[in-house]
């Protein structure tokens, strides 16, 4: 389905080799009916000439803050207004870093901090650049920021690094945004007052002041179906364990704890009024009995820590779950996996749990792809290898079918 006929594209070009697979670009989205705006930054203008763009979008080029002497100047935020969508390619990894840090000295990078829409982000680079440890943190940074990074052959930012950095071809890059508009068109605002509650991160359970009992929980699944769900229109509650993520939607309402006490304070108090909670957190079974009021000096050559039972927080809800209430767990698993699954799933009274597994490399903790099996009492359904925000889309299409 053609879902780009009358969107209005911003298209930034910065600095990069790629720059003349722009008009590739521009081709394509003025070929499916899209309005073409082009921003480009003084370094790509030495790769390709603000003439040739013209001419394709039928637009003049904006490039400078000013486009004259008089003081008629171009206004980023009318731009970032005006468009359905922007996309940034080739993105170099000079632009990426000033994404990341709100550096806001050209039209491009003022123009993206200003864009009310989504926007994509299409990488080109060599891959040593792209393999730098500086590139991969500035990539992280800016697709928390809820950007989408579009890669070769990867899905939204996939892991690894093999055939990385070079950009994607623009007729991938321009379907992509087809897909994202019909995945959108689709959607809409389908959960529309609907509350959803959402656990995310890890817990820690403290020793000392110092130290802690916790996991490699990142947050990032937990913040993807939060987003998810408030971009489709849902009041979310997002009850968060200790991480590094920015709010995913201006809308949710965050709970920020640190221990699995703390969590199960906020999920029980939330979740009668919920329609749907997920509980997505990678909460402490058991914490220490005794938390020591400074820190533990090392004496002799072992220590033993008492621990004892953590709140169960799924089987609590459980518990509490009214006729036309729903609630997801998730079950990571190493070993078993089907079969602890399906005993959990009855055990807490969910109505599906989402298996993901330690086995499928670069997956689960500080990832940014998963894979899983939605396990319900109807059945099984297993998916591909996808990034996490595409898995949190396929299980909160699962939830609206079931609400």
């Amino acid at each position: 389905m053609e879902m780009l006929r009358g969107k209005k594209i911003v298209l930034g070009i910065t600095g990069s080799i790629a720059a003349y697979k722009s008009c590739l670009i521009i081709r394509e989205l003025v070929k499916r009916g899209a309005e073409v705006q082009v921003v480009i930054t003084p370094a790509g203008r030495e790769f390709i000439t603000p003439i040739t763009l013209s001419a394709l979008t039928q637009k003049p080029v904006v490039s400078e803050f000013f486009s004259q002497r008089d003081g008629t100047w171009h206004s980023h935020v009318k731009l970032g207004l005006w468009a359905d969508a922007m996309l940034i390619a080739p993105c170099t990894a000079s632009t990426l870093g000033k994404m990341a840090t709100g550096v806001a000295d050209n039209m491009l990078v003022t123009t993206y901090l200003s864009m009310k829409a989504p926007v994509f982000i299409a990488p080109a680079m060599d891959l040593d650049m792209y393999a730098h440890p500086t590139t991969q943190q500035n990539l992280e940074r800016v697709r928390s920021f809820g950007n989408h990074i579009i890669e070769p052959g990867s899905g939204f930012l996939a892991s690894g690094l093999e055939g990385k950095g070079r950009m994607e071809e623009p007729e991938r890059i321009v379907e992509r945004l087809n897909e994202y508009f019909e995945t959108a068109d689709v959607r809409g605002r389908s959960l529309q007052s609907k509350k959803i509650l959402i656990t995310a991160g890890p817990t820690y359970e403290k020793i000392d002041p110092v130290r802690f009992i916790g996991n490699y929980s990142s947050g990032k699944m937990g913040f993807a179906l939060a987003g998810e769900c408030a971009r489709r229109g849902a009041e979310v509650t997002l009850v968060s364990g200790p991480v590094s993520l920015p709010t995913p939607h201006p809308s949710i309402n965050r709970i920020d704890v640190e221990s699995c006490q703390q969590m199960y304070d906020a999920a029980t108090a939330a979740f009668p009024q919920c329609d749907a909670a997920i509980l997505c957190a990678a909460v402490a079974d058991f914490r220490p009995a005794d938390v020591a009021g400074q820190k533990i000096k090392r004496v002799g050559q072992t220590m033993d820590i008492h621990l004892v039972p953590n709140p169960d927080i799924a089987a609590s809800l459980g518990g509490m779950k009214h006729e036309g209430q729903l609630l997801v767990g998730f079950a990571l698993e190493t070993d078993d996996e089907q079969q602890n699954a399906r005993q959990k799933l009855e055990k807490k009274n969910l109505d599906f749990i989402v298996l993901n597994s330690l086995r499928n490399k670069g997956t689960c903790f500080g990832s940014n792809d998963n894979q899983i099996s939605i396990i319900s009492h109807e059945g099984q359904k297993d998916f591909e290898k996808k990034s996490k925000d595409q898995v949190a889309c396929d299980i909160i299409d699962e939830l609206e079918n079931r609400l």
